[in-house]
């Protein structure tokens, strides 16, 4: 004899692989094969554009991350400049607009 909690759990698994299988059914996308190809933005990265902004600098990439200031998307790049004569390195902090 099947208890209320094996009910319950049989009825939980049902339910997610139900909602697993529609998730993936309308992740999937539909494209009639009359329509021109569709146009695919990719977003900029911080990563990337901390590459760029290193490079540009002469020095190597600490940290990428995104956020917000002002209501705009922004990349807070941190970069490490070697030092001269053999100093430490120096910290750099750049603000670079995500386009």
């Amino acid at each position: 004899m099947k208890t209320l909690r094996s009910h319950f759990r049989t009825a939980t698994l049902a339910l997610a692989a139900a909602g697993l299988f529609a998730s993936q059914a309308t992740a999937m996308s539909v494209v009639a094969p009359g329509d021109p190809q569709p146009i695919v933005l990719a977003a900029s990265d911080c990563y990337a554009i901390g590459q760029q902004v290193a490079e540009q600098n002469g020095g190597t990439l600490a940290k990428a991350s995104q956020t917000t200031r002002g209501g705009q998307a922004v990349c807070v790049i941190v970069v490490l400049v070697p030092g001269k004569d053999g100093q430490r390195p120096r910290r750099s902090e750049i603000v670079v607009p995500l386009n």
